[in-house]
């Protein structure tokens, strides 16, 4: 198989592109070809040394995609060869080939293309728990996302808005700001500019996806409010003093998506209800950014340099 795989940790020089033995896959496993493979955050991070990685000889990251069923494991009978899955926590998923287990794999309504589902995978379960499991808004609440049109954000915040919130947002571009706006973000700030002097304690909750933002998440949050912590694009936070929160009645929600995503119902449950916004038209995917799998180090860059908006998709070339 083709894969992108490094042998230290290092910055995306490291990584490298050629043929490593295929995986071999047991009796409750299905063979993946892959056609798509979601880039995340995580993954810059496995790269970095600074983030859980399974070992393998050589390392190959990435956990999520989208691909035809090419083989099947004796003990498998919900699956047929050809079928088109979708899995978004199954390990070594940078190359042509992937040993998806067989509880893991996530069926796509036929109504979804390939583009669109192998973009709302990852993030979009992740913006589905964000909102459903952690933060549980109501209608008419104000709510505020950092990093608001990134691929986690745009997806989080048509969600909310679609759930009835109101919704607003902070970013890095006036570009970025239009993207936003144009979602349905009530208003969208300027990461760079005064704008949180006037927005202390105005919102019900906060998403932080950026990390070393979290002092300001709980300052833009009201009493009795509550941040969700979810990430840390910008940087490992500082410590949060408990006595202070508790002054104040204020929350902080954090959680493992992978806690939640226990058995093959729970994927096909929170897809369901994920794939549903997005046949209701509530949830508009912006056309991901597609490098092939061989270029994976300028994706890594791409995603690294912060000027990426929506999801990176790597594409194997394996697909037919």
């Amino acid at each position: 198989m083709k894969a992108l795989f490094f042998k230290t940790f290092g910055d995306a020089n490291v990584l490298q592109y050629g043929t490593l033995p295929d995986p071999q896959i047991g009796p409750e496993d299905l063979l993946v070809q892959t056609h798509y493979i979601g880039l995340n955050f995580a993954d810059i991070y496995r790269r970095r040394g600074t983030y859980h990685l399974e070992p393998h000889t050589p390392f190959i990251d990435g956990y999520e995609g989208l691909g035809q069923i090419v083989a099947i494991g004796s003990d498998v009978t919900t699956f047929t060869l050809g079928e088109r899955v979708l899995f978004v926590d199954v390990p070594f998923a940078n190359a042509s080939l992937v040993r998806v287990p067989r509880d893991h794999a996530i069926r796509v309504p036929s109504a979804i293309d390939d583009k669109t589902a192998a973009s709302i995978g990852l993030q979009g379960l992740t913006a589905d728990f964000l909102a459903h499991d952690l933060a549980g808004n109501h209608v008419g609440d104000r709510v505020l996302i950092h990093g608001i049109s990134g691929g986690v954000g745009q997806l989080l915040a048509q969600m909310l808005i679609a759930d009835g919130v109101q919704v607003a947002g902070v970013t890095s571009t006036l570009a970025k700001r239009e993207i936003a706006l144009k979602l349905g973000a009530s208003s969208v700030f300027l990461r760079h500019s005064d704008w949180a002097e006037h927005e202390r304690g105005h919102f019900d909750t906060v998403f932080d996806g950026v990390g070393v933002t979290l002092p300001l998440s709980f300052d833009l949050v009201r009493h009795r409010g509550s941040v969700v912590f979810y990430g840390m694009a910008g940087g490992l936070p500082p410590k949060i003093d408990a006595v202070n929160l508790l002054n104040q009645s204020k929350s902080l929600l954090t959680g493992d998506l992978w806690d939640y995503l226990t058995s093959f119902e729970a994927r096909q449950t929170r897809t369901t209800r994920l794939f549903r916004y997005v046949l209701n038209g509530a949830i508009k995917v912006q056309p991901p950014t597609i490098l092939p799998l061989a270029d994976g180090r300028k994706a890594h860059e791409l995603l690294e340099s912060g000027k990426s908006t929506g999801k990176i998709l790597l594409e194997s070339g394996s697909f037919s």
